[in-house]
């Protein structure tokens, strides 16, 4: 618990320092974002103040064009000289009308663009007077021509101080929005800045965190290896711990069983012995009549049948004197698949061998040994379905043992059967006694090894048999 709360606090501090980095970011970028649409339009009036005073520049260029085309008209009297004074009459309009667009958002400059336009249409009458006058006087200069002429001087000077007070105020204008500029240039440089030395501690907060967290994660993940470790421990004692008490219920059951085996044997085979010496004395003094004879037949072979019934039980229960000698697990295995090739014929069983080919020779009863193998063969091959049926026969080594596996696909057991399959006179066949498996059960027992299966209902059944390697 106290680790997933661990866990739990580091993610919530990853999460909370990523978490206000990214407000701190994003906060920064929307500051920058309003500076620099801020500084953008600071930037359109700049440009937009330097347009008006140069149209208002153009405006008294014009002009001046048009004055000096007719004054050289009037000094050359050459009508081509009039040509800069018609276009910059068209000039001077489109000027004007570009100005009036341009400082419709002014009030007071559109009201001196108004006198400036009256004033101008004013200076473009007297010119044109003075024109028609000069030609009609065959240009001798008159009273009325220096009249107009000086009309013409005063209007001109009307004009372009008003130019100049639009320009001051203009430039006035250019002046407060170049410093608003200026303004939003620092301001979008101390944002910026700013943004650096934030980006730049995040990275140092991350840096320190990524290492700390990282420290903390690896201490972490360190302790749940161990903890995962111990419980694996656990775990495999566990299992050894419950492998050796199924060895010792195995062993006792076993032993128990050839207990009670001895008992019924010495119990049974009193009586039957005289029972056996009660009909050889009848049958001596009995004789006449077939029937008779056949009945004291009937007796005497069940009663060799019962007896034999006891030995064999008795044998499949008693530790027996082992004859030793080293041999190949897998050449023994092979041997007892040998003795069994009939019945895998017959049942078309395939045979797949798993053999280790390093694995260490063993020192066993070979010929019992082999007659263990073959009854948990035969036992798999009749469990098999014929045709379909797979013997995989294993061998390794595993934790200093020898370990050999007999498996098959049939038809498995169930959990009833699973607990008494090692009990005499237990069979699911219907001509087997059920000594088989608790004979095999005796062998391995009396060479001091282990014998286990495992079986899953339709899936099939596998033995699992360990032996000590040769020391």
């Amino acid at each position: 618990m106290k680790r997933i709360i661990d866990k739990l606090k580091i993610h919530n501090r990853i999460r909370v320092g990523y978490g206000t980095a990214f407000f701190l970011l994003l906060i920064s970028y929307l500051v920058t974002l309003i500076s620099n649409n801020g500084l953008s339009n600071q930037s359109k009036w700049v440009d937009h103040t330097n347009n008006v005073i140069m149209h208002l520049e153009k405006l008294m260029s014009d002009l001046k064009d048009g004055e000096t085309g007719l004054r050289g008209y009037a000094l050359m009297k050459d009508p081509h000289f009039l040509d800069s004074y018609y276009t910059s009459k068209s000039r001077v309009e489109a000027t004007y009308e570009q100005l009036k667009t341009e400082t419709a958002d002014n009030a007071l400059q559109q009201a001196r663009l108004d006198t400036l336009g009256g004033l101008i249409t004013g200076k473009f009458a007297v010119m044109n007077y003075g024109m028609e006058a000069l030609r009609d006087s065959n240009f001798e200069l008159t009273d009325s021509i220096r009249a107009a002429t000086y009309k013409g001087k005063l209007s001109m000077d009307l004009i372009r101080s008003l130019i100049i007070r639009m320009q001051i105020r203009e430039e006035g204008f250019l002046k407060e929005r170049r410093a608003g500029v200026e303004y939003k240039f620092r301001l979008l440089n101390v944002v910026i800045i700013v943004s650096l030395i934030i980006a730049f501690l995040l990275f140092v907060f991350a840096f320190f965190t990524y290492i700390r967290e990282n420290k903390a994660r690896r201490e972490a993940d360190e302790k749940v290896q161990q903890y995962q470790e111990q419980l694996r421990m656990r775990i495999m004692e566990l299992r050894s711990v419950n492998k050796e008490l199924l060895q010792m219920r195995s062993i006792e059951k076993f032993a128990a069983t050839g207990r009670i085996a001895r008992t019924i044997a010495h119990e049974v085979r009193n009586p039957l012995t005289n029972i056996n010496l009660a009909m050889e004395q009848l049958k001596s003094e009995i004789t006449d009549g077939e029937d008779s004879g056949i009945l004291f037949d009937m007796v005497n072979r069940n009663s060799n049948r019962i007896n034999q019934l006891i030995t064999d039980l008795l044998n499949s229960t008693k530790f027996a004197e082992l004859t030793y000698g080293k041999t190949s697990i897998n050449t023994l295995l092979d041997e007892a698949l040998e003795l069994a090739k009939d019945r895998i014929a017959l049942y078309n069983i395939g045979i797949v061998k798993k053999y280790s080919a390093d694995i260490c020779d063993v020192a066993v009863d070979k010929e019992k040994l082999k007659i263990a193998f073959l009854n948990i063969i035969v036992n798999a091959i009749e469990a098999m379905e014929p045709g379909k049926g797979f013997l995989t026969v294993t061998t390794k080594g595993e934790n200093n043992k020898c370990v050999v596996e007999i498996a098959d696909n049939g038809s498995g057991m169930d959990k009833e059967s699973m607990g008494r399959l090692f009990e005499p006179y237990f069979t699911s066949k219907p001509k087997g006694n059920g000594l088989g498996l608790t004979n095999t059960q005796n062998i391995i027992l009396n060479h001091k090894g282990t014998i286990q299966a495992e079986s899953e209902k339709g899936k099939g059944t596998t033995f699992i048999i360990t032996l000590d390697f040769i020391q």
